[in-house]
Parts: C-alpha cells; structure tokens; sequence
C-alpha cells in the first residue's frame, strides 16, 4: 500500500511540474525536497538530468510503472523548453538539450534531483611516442628504456600476450568460447581479416557523424576501437601478410588474448575518438542488452571501455551500477595523464585499469590511485587497424638499416632515396621559422630532436628542398612523432644512435620509406584494458558458475602481485593472470 501511495504521490507531482506549478511533498513521504543544486557550466546546451530516487525509484517498479514514470518526465522536461535525446527509464534519467531559460526552470522542478554535463570522454590510447586520440601529448615510455624485459613477442604472440600466457590457455582450449566481450570504443573495420567477419554485433550510437552504421564500411576513423579489438579478438593464422604488416612481424599477424568470444562493439566515440555520457551510457545499455536476463542471447558480459575522462557524473554512477547489476563486468582504463584515475573507471562498480611496459613497470603515463584494481600491457602494444590505414616506416643510412623507425603522423606516404644531408643549424636541429638550407634541395634531411618544434623542423626542411626528412632523438629510446600538418614527402624518427651514427659517416646515401599498413603500435591504458577484458572473459568461461563479482575477486587474488607487496596504487592487485585463475598454477 505504501508503495502504491508513492507512487501516485510522485505522479502527482510531476504532473503539476509538467503544468508549471510548485508541487508540495506529502506528508508521509520520504523527507523534505533538498535545494536545487548549484549550476555547473556545460558542453554547449547538451545536458544529464537525474529524478529523485526517493520519489520515482525505479527499483522494483514494474514495466508498467517504468513507463509512466518516464512519460512524466518527458512531460516535465518538455514543459520545461527542453528536447529529450536519451531517456533511462530505469536509471531514472535522460539527456537532453536545454537553453539558459529551460535549465533554469528545470532546475527548479523539485522531482529533479541534478542537472550535470553531458561530459565529453576520449579513448585512452595513442602511437607509441605520439598523441592520444585526442591530440594530448602524453609520456615516451618506450620498451626496454630502464629495466631488462621479462616478456618478448614470439610468433604471433604479442609480449602482451606473452605476459598473459596466451599460447598455455589455447593449448588448454582456454579462449573465451561462451561469454561475450562487447567493447564500447571508435567502432571497428570488421573486413580486417584477422576478425574472420565473426563479429557477433556492431551499432553506432555517435548520432552526430553519419555513414557509420556498418561495421563493413568504413566507420573507424580514429583506428582505436580496430586497435583494441584485436587484442582481444584477433584470430590465430589470419593475418594480412608482409605488405600491410610492421617490420619484424610475423607473417601472419597477431593472435588476440580471447580469440573463442563473442565479440561486440557499440561505437561510442566519433571520428575524432571522442564522445558524449550519453551516448557512452547508450552503448553501455546496449552491451548489457545483449544478456539473456536482459532478453538478449549471452549468459555472461564483459564491457570494454578503453574510454575516459576526469570528471564524475551522477547518471554515468547510476548506469555502470545498474549494469553491474544486471550481472555485467564493465572494465575501464585509468587514463594517460599520469594522475589520479579517470572515470568510469573510478566508479563503483567497474573495474580500473592500469598499464605497465614488458619488464613490469608502471608505464609513465598511467593514472594511479586507490581505484586501480589491475593492470595489462599497454605500451608499444602491436594489434590490428583498418585495412591500408597505418603507417610502415624503414629507414637506412650508410649501409645499414636503422632497427627502430617510426613514421610521423600524417607523413606522406612514398619512398626515397638520395643523398643524406645534414640539416643545419644549432646542434643540427633546423630550428627558426623559416629556415632554409639550399644543400638540402632534392636530398634527405638529417636533423636533431631539439629546442624546436617537429613541425618547424619538417617544414624548413621541405621548404629548403628536401625530399624526405630523418629526425633522431635526443635521447635513448624510440621517437614518435605526430604532426599537425601533413607534410609533402615521407617524414620517420629514428633512434639517437642511429641518427648520430648516421651523422658521423656523411656524405653518404640513404632510404626513407613509409607505407601502409594494417597493425600498428600503441601505447596507453585503453591497450592494458583489452587484454585484461580478454583475460576476464577467458576466465569466466572455464568457471561459468561465478558472478561478476565472484570474477572479479578471483582476477585480483590470482593477479601477480606488483610493486609495493600487496594491493598498491600503481599497480592494483596487480598483472591479471587469467591462466592462475582457472588453475591455480
């Protein structure tokens, strides 16, 4: 009876919101109707609104009920001028699009408990040595750079995969086969062959970007979303072969941590590889839609969100709770800044993830804190990328060929070979808008990282002539470089010793080349959050009787203990181990 009687007090009230007038609390109710919240400036006019739980909880209502509940709330938000994009009925919430009059009177409705920020999230990976997917600039972690390995790629094996002993589990038939992995990133090239064209269930939820609703097309322009879906998916003996691979890679590709799942992908971040909560909740809903309980066909979900940012929300909260709720596992990457843990992956309820490199350090850039539960691999992370999209570079000088070469962002992509010829200036480093250097005409520039910018260096270079552009690192390790211009001939780093091994043995020839390519080499958290969805998923279909959060318990009891003994923040509980997980060994 009380229940009823709540529920006919709410309708009250929002009807009489809807209509414009001041709905008063009942007696007998749940308290006193809090102050409205103190406004918060949002993206443009794209808004989260939450309804009070007290009043229209939406636990334990019928569907019936649900229904009601969110056709009252349509009305209020409409009477309030606003338009609704996204409506959850059982989270008791919606997106919607509001000018200063309509948040100010929305704001007001007492049944409205907040108005927050449809925030902005971004993926959480980028080329090694470069940029994330949305142009920050984060740390050069490079592999081997301070400590000996522990783990090495072999075969199709990726170190990532060697770190998770992969090659044990498949030869225990220990590969995912029943549970799905639905991954929530920039969409996918599902022609890419080492997907075999298996993908269980592609939609787009990015409404801001048309021509992408099939997996088929063209969809992923970011590359991140292929990127991560290989490392848990790729198949084993279908890779692309030599011409679209990187230099050293075996023949036939990379093997993903779970090649038996049933692999999703809700395309939640645009071209760009960002997007709004809501359209990320959409994806999550979507993901967990797929359960059986849910009226979908899999018994067990893992979400993947390689995804984040560093505000909270109130709506984002109440969906990956009720998503865990619903029996999912959502696992989400730290961030790359170095800092404290993004969200989602800071939220009750879902899993957060660090990175480390192959000998087991916290990669530079990983967020840390007390709500980093597990880390993965995630530096110089080798996996697929649409088809011809990557970039393949090689370089040599004086006879030999340079061991570690990476194209610059948005480098042409052609092949060179001349004289090499260094570039000039302070410390050879070309620097000075508008610097020019006739020797360089019709040759190859050699020039020093320095004081300068990449991208001032590369167009003093091709404004003096230059037909291709070398630039060596000042310091050990790989150099990546990301350009915000495209340059009109083929731009690589090369290591320090390279480059001042080359610099010491002009005059001399050499080759440039940079061409397409179908995998590609990636740092971040958003490449640890794969392989530790891939390893979750392997886990919870060797032991299907677990619930999310038996998962869960189990990943971090068995996980190798990193860092500081015992749970730490940097390491979490530590580098899952799925294959201890499932047999103790």
């Amino acid at each position: 009876m009380s229940r009823t009687r709540s529920l006919l007090a709410a309708t009250l009230a929002l009807t009489l919101a809807a209509c414009g007038q001041q709905a008063q609390v009942p007696q007998g109710g749940s308290g006193p109707v809090a102050a409205a919240p103190t406004p918060v400036a949002a993206a443009g006019d794209a808004y989260l609104v939450g309804f009070r739980w007290e009043r229209l909880g939406a636990q334990g209502l019928s569907a019936q009920e649900l229904a009601a509940q969110a056709q009252l709330q349509a009305q209020a938000i409409t009477a309030a001028g606003g338009t609704l994009t996204s409506q959850w009925a059982d989270l008791s919430a919606a997106a919607v699009r509001l000018d200063a009059a309509a948040l100010a009177k929305l704001r007001g409705n007492p049944l409205v408990e907040y108005v927050e920020p449809d925030l902005e999230r971004h993926a959480m990976g980028r080329r090694s040595g470069g940029t994330d997917a949305g142009g920050a600039r984060l740390g050069t972690q490079a592999l081997n750079a301070q400590a000996t390995p522990l783990y090495a790629p072999s075969g199709e094996y990726t170190w990532g995969d060697n770190a998770l002993r992969v090659s044990q589990l498949r030869a225990s038939n220990y590969t995912g086969a029943g549970v799905a992995v639905c991954i929530g990133d920039t969409g996918i090239d599902g022609n890419h062959p080492e997907f075999a064209r298996k993908l269980r269930g592609f939609k787009n939820f990015v409404t801001t970007e048309t021509n992408r609703n099939d997996p088929y097309a063209l969809n992923d322009l970011s590359h991140h979303g292929t990127h991560v879906a290989g490392t848990v998916f790729a198949q084993y003996g279908a890779g692309t072969g030599a011409a679209g691979q990187q230099s050293g890679m075996d023949p036939n590709g990379v093997v993903g941590a779970a090649t038996g799942v049933n692999l999703y992908m809700a395309r939640v971040l645009g071209d760009t590889g960002s997007g709004s909560s809501s359209a990320i909740i959409n994806g999550v809903n979507w993901c967990a839609a797929q359960l059986k309980s849910q009226g979908g066909t899999e018994n067990k979900v893992v979400i993947s969100l390689s995804l984040g940012g560093g505000r909270a929300s109130q709506t984002e909260q109440r969906a990956y709770t009720s998503v865990y709720n619903k029996g999912a596992l959502v696992i989400a990457a730290t961030g790359n800044d170095g800092a404290a843990v993004s969200y989602p992956a800071a939220y009750t309820n879902v899993v957060g993830v660090g990175a480390i490199d192959d000998a087991e350090a916290r990669a530079d850039f990983s967020n840390f804190g007390a709500q980093v539960d597990l880390v993965g691999p995630g530096v110089r992370v080798l996996s697929t990328i649409p088809l011809g999209q990557g970039t393949r570079a090689s370089a040599s000088g004086g006879g030999v060929t340079f061991s570690d070469v990476q194209a610059a962002d948005l480098s042409a992509k052609a092949t060179f070979t001349g004289a090499v010829v260094a570039a000039g200036g302070t410390n050879n480093e070309l620097c000075g808008v508008g610097t020019r250097n006739p020797a360089l005409s019709g040759n190859i520039a050699l020039i020093a990282r320095g004081t300068c910018s990449f991208e001032e260096k590369t167009a003093n270079a091709v404004g003096s002539g230059a037909k291709a552009v070398m630039i060596y690192n000042n310091t050990a390790g790989a150099l990546g470089m990301s350009l915000t211009n495209a340059p009109s001939v083929p731009v690589v780093g090369l290591t320090q010793a390279d480059g001042q091994g080359l610099l010491g043995q002009l005059p001399t020839t050499g080759t440039v080349s940079v061409t397409g390519a179908d995998y590609e080499y990636l740092d971040g958290t958003s490449m640890a959050t794969p392989h530790v969805s891939a390893a979750a998923a392997v886990v919870w279909a060797a032991k299907p009787g677990l619930t999310n959060a038996q998962l869960l318990s189990l990943l971090t009891s068995t996980a190798k203990d990193l860092g500081a003994a015992g749970r730490d923040d940097n390491f979490g509980y530590g580098l899952v181990n799925p294959l201890k997980a499932i047999t103790g060994q």
